[in-house]
Formats: C-alpha cells, structure tokens, sequence
C-alpha cells in the first residue's frame, strides 16, 4: 500500500519567544515490511537542520531558532509504501511464555523487559496478564490475548489523559487513547517476561473503516517472538498490524519517541495544535505549502 503522511505541529506563543532548541521524530523507518521513499521536513521560521540515529536507531532531526518568533511550525511529508506483515500460526512458532528463559540477556530485549518511564512491571501486573490471557500459553496467543483484553475492557476516550500520563492512572480509569493502552499492553507483556516495544507512528483509515487512532498520531506494540521477531499488536483496534500502518519510532514507551519536543526562552503560555492527513496514494496527495 502507497501512502502519503502529512504532519504539522504548530506552536504559537503569547509573546514572542527566541532561543527554541527542538528535535523530532517524524520520518518513517525503511525495513522488511515498509520503505520510506521520500521525506520532507519544513521549519517556519527558517532554518538549518540536521539529523543522527539514535539509541534505539530512529532518525532524529535537530534544528534551532535563536531569533524572535511568535510561531514555530514544523510541516513532515511522506511517500511510504507498506507490506502486511507475515502471518504468525501455530504451525510457525513454537514458543511457550513458560519456556521464553533469559531473554533479557539478549541485547535487542534487554530495554523492553524493563519498568520504563511510564510502564510498569510488577506481579501485579503479570496477575492481570495471565487472567487476560485465559489460559493460553503460547507466546503470541497470549499476546494477542492481551490485546483483546485491554481492547475490551478499556474505554477510548479523547482528552482523558495526556501526554505525560502514567499506565497506573490508565490502570484504574479504564480509559484514555492509544498511548495509554499501548503502555498498559507494555507493562503487561514485559511482567510475564515477554520483551515488548512501544511504537509509534501513524494509521489509515479507508473510506468504509472506522479505527480508532487515525489521522493522528497513532502507538501500538511490537511483541518478540523468539525465532521470528518482532511483530505488531494494535490494542486500540484489536488488531494484527498490517500494511495500514506507517511506523516512524521505535521505544521504551511514548518518552523516548514524541514527535516534537524542545526548550525556548519566553512566555510559558502557548498553544499547541497537531494536523495529521494520511491518505492512499490513490486520493489527493496529503501536502500542504
């Protein structure tokens, strides 16, 4: 699938600030199941950016505005052809959750066994884990499992948390959006000793479809699978991830991946908005000027 991602964040101040030091997350990873054919990113104000790979090997990109503003926006354009991932079955993995062992130990694992900033690992939580997944024991099922619980059991609602909330707040809620259940998915996974990643990115929506997540930005986990990876589970949406979805970052949980963040000199009153168009390449291209 062909897919085209337009993302802008624009900040507009109270007063004019100066000195704004910023990085961003924004263009989609090439891999087995998705290549980034191009990318585009525009600064307003004007100005010089650089870019390096970090930890986790996303493409950060670094820029500056020392100079006056009353607004920062920063516009991301994609072209992005996806592929289905390959469909896990029984017959195709024979990992039970009992006998994973000492994952950590593998170097790839080791960051997504482990409490993160806004994730969790307790019994507790691995009580939860094995409650959800009734009974079964085979690695992926009892992913899938979880998946379907949270879906289930947790209410999607806007505006009900934000950016910095923790799992444990999701915990006893029982709502929020797809940062909330992709941590609480983490936390879950990662206590029955089963490495899990957050991942973030972006979701079309077809014309017939009504998923839950799209036109945003939108998280989901990745699951490791041993002898086959990593795969997708979105528990917003109670699904496999599939040639839908546009991964842009790969992390702990949503702290080591936003879009945008940096630090400015000025007044503390801003406002924030965020337009997120995804579209197939068979619908107008998703650009603005």
């Amino acid at each position: 699938m062909k897919l085209h991602v337009f993302h802008r964040t624009r900040y507009t101040y109270a007063a004019p600030v100066r000195e704004s030091f910023n990085e961003a997350r924004l263009q989609p990873v090439s891999g087995p199941q998705q290549t980034c054919h191009s990318f585009q990113l525009k600064i307003t104000p004007d100005t010089r950016l650089s870019h390096y790979p970090d930890f986790y090997f996303n493409c950060v990109h670094q820029f500056e505005v020392t100079d006056q503003h009353k607004e920062l926006t920063v516009d991301a354009n994609s072209v992005v052809v996806t592929l289905d991932e390959p469909e896990l079955t029984p017959e195709t993995i024979s990992a039970r959750l009992g006998d994973l062992g000492p994952l950590g130990q593998v170097e790839r694992c080791y960051d997504f066994l482990q409490a993160s900033t806004f994730v969790d690992v307790n019994p507790e939580l691995a009580r939860l884990a094995r409650t959800a997944a009734g009974g079964q024991t085979d690695c992926w099922q009892v992913a899938q499992a979880v998946m379907t619980h949270i879906n289930r059991e947790f209410h999607y609602q806007p505006a009900a948390t934000n950016s910095h909330t923790h799992m444990r707040e999701v915990l006893v809620s029982r709502k929020g959006v797809c940062q909330d259940f992709a941590h609480v998915m983490l936390g879950m996974c990662r206590s029955l000793n089963l490495p899990a990643r957050y991942i973030s990115g972006y979701l079309y929506n077809g014309p017939a479809e009504r998923l839950k997540g799209a036109q945003a930005s939108h998280a989901w986990v990745e699951v490791y699978v041993p002898g086959r990876g990593w795969h997708g589970l979105d528990p917003t949406n109670a699904q496999l991830v599939g040639g839908r979805y546009v991964k842009v970052a790969v992390g702990r949980d949503y702290a080591d991946v936003p879009p945008v963040k940096g630090t400015y000199r000025g007044t503390g009153r801003r406002t924030l908005t965020v337009e997120v168009l995804v579209s197939h390449a068979e619908e107008p291209a998703a650009t603005r000027a």
